[in-house]
């Protein structure tokens, strides 16, 4: 049997199938609560708090926890002077009302501050609650803990309270998991026993507090399988299957780092796992394993196939940007042995009331304003659209298929950063979106933005620009006359860095993708030649859109006006 609860860092796992609550008293009585309590109190002696110090004092400092759970157990259904009359140990501690009720909010306040998350497994007995009921039960535990608190702290304060507010005290997040059998190499066997994510419960906004923001270099590729003879505890570790494009990836996280495991339902559709009954994935990474040596790496296994990702447990690590932008390498690198091109950009497909579509690709590095300049073509363009579908936000590949060149996406959904996004944007989608770090500098929504069908049906392309960030004197939008000139720009990959990284200044990366291109520059360079040259053999406009987005002041105003000058580009063609 799998444990009823868990609290690492900042993290609380709830375990459903080991042990429902159904009653106050058994919330009280749990194993959840009195280690959520102990932890709490361990922080309150630590800070040298004086409520700790007055509690230790009145009941002594190792029966705080127990005198505290019996003392809420009595507030549950009696009156403070029916407790004083019946158990004359509490006499002391309940004279200290004030006291208890800062300390009652505080712990409340603690626990709400955890990152928390209740899990199910749907081939497991025991005294939990099985998946039709999974929804109905999450609801009935934020309401079960909401009741605890109002019932103990009324009864402290003497009266009712005459404001509710019906705050998410529960999970934020439910996981039904499943066990299931996949087609495993022989070598990969250690792998076996995590179970896998059947479904996700969110409850928006879901909002996370992960120690960095932002990633730091590109992720090299490595020679000797990362994997070999590595086992995975599965009380730790648990699967995201992952449909990433066209490919199957069985994305392996460590509980400390469920906040990144989940978010990817946001960004990469969550596979049926009756797709992944006996099929083995293209793609396989494993996230957060605690290694002797700090490393972020890929590994290609010809012998099976499988492209392989590998980062290991650490604080430097925990970032969204480590979980996505390695599938993200390894689908690219796949794509390139396949041939085809991958994109670092985003692209919409446009169409306008006066009847024209247009098909717009824009590449560029992060934090070039991609996303942002074509957010802007949504905003200004208003009632001039009549629909308007983005098929990729961050990746996508661009492939050759009878003559034609078609793209397509590889996410469903946008990591964003938050800053250079149209005031109020994040409100409005606020009832779907996870929230990173909202308080910082680069902080992050993650927010679907497409489906699985539209990322994968190819599209002729109509439009290729790259996004030019930094440069102020010239027009917003500039098409180029030679297969050579248009390739010195998008190779260079120049745009000054926006903090999304740790670069600072005026950088460059090549085709402005260091997520396969970059390792893979022998293989890519020709491939980059063969794309090019069918772009302009097919007079498809291929130029660069100056975003502006790096420009002091210009953070708003530039991917406006960009969008404003594409647009009106758009409309002066025939």
């Amino acid at each position: 049997m799998k444990p009823q609860f868990e609290l690492e860092r900042n993290t609380a796992v709830i375990n459903f199938s080991a042990h429902y609550c159904n009653t106050a008293d058994e919330l009280l009585n749990s194993q959840g609560f009195e280690r959520v309590l102990s932890r709490f109190l361990k922080q309150l002696k630590k800070k040298e708090s004086p409520i700790y110090e007055q509690l230790s004092y009145v009941c002594g400092e190792c029966l705080i926890a127990s005198e505290l759970i019996s003392l809420f157990k009595l507030l549950l259904v009696l009156e403070i002077d029916e407790i004083m009359k019946m158990n004359r140990s509490f006499i002391v501690l309940l004279q200290h009302k004030d006291a208890l009720i800062n300390f009652i909010e505080e712990l409340y306040d603690y626990w709400r501050q955890l990152e928390r998350y209740s899990v199910i497994y749907n081939s497991t007995e025991g005294t939990g609650i099985q998946k039709i009921k999974f929804i109905e039960a999450n609801n009935a535990f934020t309401n079960l803990v909401l009741q605890v608190y109002r019932i103990i702290e009324e009864r402290l304060m003497g009266h009712h309270q005459n404001v509710y507010r019906q705050l998410i005290v529960g999970a934020n997040a439910g996981l039904v998991l499943n066990e299931i059998q996949w087609d495993i190499p022989v070598q990969y066997m250690g792998l076996r026993y995590p179970a896998f994510i059947e479904s996700i419960v969110l409850t928006p906004p879901f909002i996370t507090y992960p120690k960095r923001t932002k990633r730091d270099g590109i992720f090299e590729e490595v020679f000797e399988n990362p994997l070999d003879g590595l086992y995975l505890d599965p009380n730790n570790w648990f699967v995201y299957p992952a449909k990433v494009g066209t490919a199957l990836a069985y994305v392996y996280f460590h509980r400390d780092f469920m906040a990144q495991g989940v978010t990817m339902c946001n960004l990469f559709e969550l596979a049926d796992l009756k797709e992944c009954d006996n099929r083995k994935p293209d793609l396989i990474y494993v996230y957060g394993n605690k290694d002797k040596e700090d490393k972020a790496v890929f590994y290609q296994d010809k012998a099976n196939d499988i492209m392989i990702g590998y980062a290991s447990y650490s604080e430097e690590h925990d970032y969204f940007g480590y979980m996505k932008k390695m599938v993200l390498t390894l689908y690219n690198v796949k794509m390139i042995n396949e041939k085809k091109l991958p994109l670092h950009g985003a692209m919409i497909e446009l169409t306008l009331k006066n009847g024209k579509q247009r098909n717009i690709v824009v590449i560029g590095d992060s934090g070039a304003g991609k996303s942002e300049t074509l957010e802007a073509v949504r905003m200004i363009a208003g009632e001039e659209i009549k629909d308007m579908k983005t098929i990729f936000d961050d990746m996508g590949t661009l492939a050759l298929e009878h003559g034609e060149i078609r793209a397509y996406g590889t996410e469903i959904g946008a990591f964003v950063r938050l800053d250079d996004l149209d005031t109020g944007y994040a409100y409005r989608t606020i009832d779907r979106s996870i929230f990173m770090n909202p308080d910082k500098t680069n902080a992050r929504i993650v927010i679907p933005v497409s489906t699985y069908k539209e990322i994968t049906t190819g599209r002729p392309v109509d439009m290729f620009l790259y996004a030019n960030n930094y440069e102020e004197e010239f027009d917003e939008l500039e098409f180029f006359n030679s297969v050579e000139e248009a390739k010195e720009v998008f190779i260079r990959g120049a745009r000054k860095a926006k903090g999304t990284t740790t670069e600072t200044g005026l950088v460059e990366s090549y085709f402005a993708n260091p997520f396969g291109p970059v390792q893979l520059k022998e293989q890519t360079d020709p491939l980059i030649n063969k794309y090019f040259e069918a772009l302009f053999n097919k007079n498809i406009n291929v130029g660069q859109i100056r975003t502006r987005l790096a420009i002091p002041g210009k953070e708003h105003t530039g991917p406006r006006k960009a969008a404003e000058r594409l647009l009106e580009f758009i409309n002066e063609q025939r």
